[in-house]
């Protein structure tokens, strides 16, 4: 194989090792941490290696290509540390809250960095945080009693309900954000165009509001806990 090819084969940096030491002084760590501060300030669609560069400093964008083969890795890099930063104890209550404290601490870090979803929908989670998180809900489910297919099944529903969830509120959040207006001046000029109050809207997209993203995540996750029960699917 190419030695070009073996920087992108698989589709994942996850699936290749990391590029041996070089004399940059540029770590990747520092690589990753300055994209992240580059995505929060300027969004996904603004997002470039030469903006990642001029933020670590270097005229230069090829001394990134030195630790990372090319912009999806970064980007993969990114948003499995922005699950890492989030990976918390699950305390001491009984599964459905030990599950609801990990899986609360991702969401919340999806929402604090609205363009971690927009990746979480194209990009397979292969990273090693979010494994852990999986590892996390696993083992909890595991110790309630959950085992074989049901397992596999009530952790892919818990996932799959955290991903929807915040892949839902970013896009409302991009929305907005677009639109140049505040969130109660959008929900007042668009709910008229959709046909609802601008109070109801105003409150859907409030974040301490109890109709709000956070309000109807939590809620939603209990839903789903009290559905599940640790036995097999009959």
């Amino acid at each position: 194989m190419r030695e070009a090819d073996q920087k992108t084969v698989l589709g994942s940096v996850w699936l290749r090792t990391e590029p041996d030491a070089t004399k940059s002084p540029l770590s990747r760590d520092d690589i990753v941490r300055t994209s992240i501060k580059v995505l929060d300030r300027d969004g996904l669609d603004l997002f470039s290696m030469r903006r990642v560069a001029a933020e670590v400093g270097t005229a230069a964008t090829s001394a990134l290509y030195w630790r990372i083969a090319n912009k999806n890795d970064l980007l993969e890099l990114a948003v499995d540390q922005v699950l890492g930063d989030a990976l918390v104890p699950p305390g001491d209550g009984d599964w459905r809250d030990q599950v609801t404290v990990v899986v609360r601490a991702a969401y919340e870090a999806l929402w604090i960095h609205p363009w971690a979803p927009q990746l979480l929908a194209s990009h397979a989670g292969l990273g090693p945080n979010y494994q852990a998180l999986a590892d996390q809900v696993l083992a909890i489910l595991r110790a309630a009693g959950f085992k074989g297919v049901h397992l596999d099944s009530a952790v892919s529903a818990i996932f799959h309900y955290l991903i929807g969830s915040a892949v839902t509120d970013a896009a409302w959040s991009a929305v907005v954000r677009r639109s140049g207006l505040s969130e109660p001046d959008w929900a007042s000029e668009a709910g008229e165009q959709l046909g609802v109050g601008a109070a109801s809207l105003a409150a859907y997209l409030n974040r301490e509001n109890l109709a709000g993203p956070e309000a109807r995540f939590t809620s939603g996750l209990r839903v789903i806990l009290v559905g599940l029960r640790p036995r097999q699917l009959s």
